[in-house]
């Protein structure tokens, strides 16, 4: 008797896309952007490299996929204006609070956070793929805060006076992350609200936060 074909299990490309991702973030978090091929991530999801390239066209367009459709998406302002907690007034809005929202999500996506400190210090190398993003990276963040009608302190007057504080909060955040990352391991949260205090220092911020 003939043994009987096992059924390939079809997959949805939504179901495929997110295999992909997941292979190519734990990759790229143990070995950087530099260290694996698409085989490498071909062979970690089970499927040939032209599968793969059907999904992100090129190495580059993995990048693309895992950064500005995944990671840029994910936590954003928007999804804090839609969460209705506190300070989430899609009129009046509280950056601080924004901020612990974020911390709060990144604090869930460990790999993806790993994957993204390791590329922005790839990236030094200026043919490294994201070299132009990391390197426009404040300027970015800056223009996409810009975006959203934040209720701020009359001390502190309008948006544009944000801009240093913008600014440090990226670094400091960078900075926590990679000692979050490190072993042993320090408490994102408890660590971000540390600094929090001096960023948004009393009595200024206490009903802005």
């Amino acid at each position: 008797m003939a043994e009987a074909r096992k059924k390939k299990i079809r997959k949805s490309p939504e179901e495929r896309r997110a295999e992909i991702e997941q292979a190519a973030v734990r990759l790229i978090g143990e070995r950087g952007y530099n260290g694996i091929s698409l085989k490498d991530v071909a062979d970690e999801v089970g499927i040939s490299q032209p599968g793969l390239l059907h999904y992100i066209g090129n190495k580059e367009g993995l990048l693309s996929l895992l950064i500005t459709d995944v990671y840029d998406t994910s936590g954003s302002p928007e999804d804090f204006l839609e969460s209705g907690l506190p300070g989430s007034d899609p009129e009046a809005p509280h950056f601080p609070a924004y901020l612990r929202y974020l911390v709060r999500h990144n604090a869930t996506r460990r790999a993806m956070v790993q994957l993204y400190m390791v590329l922005e210090t790839e990236s030094f190398n200026e043919s490294h793929p994201m070299h132009e993003y990391f390197r426009e990276r404040p300027a970015s963040v800056w223009e996409h805060y810009s975006r959203y009608p934040w209720k701020l302190p009359p001390e502190v007057g309008d948006w544009e006076n944000m801009r240093q504080t913008v600014r440090m909060v990226t670094e400091i955040m960078d900075g926590i992350q990679l000692r979050w990352l490190r072993e042993p391991p320090i408490d994102y949260y408890d660590e971000w609200l540390s600094f929090e205090r001096l960023l948004f220092p009393s009595p200024v911020w206490d009903s802005y936060r």
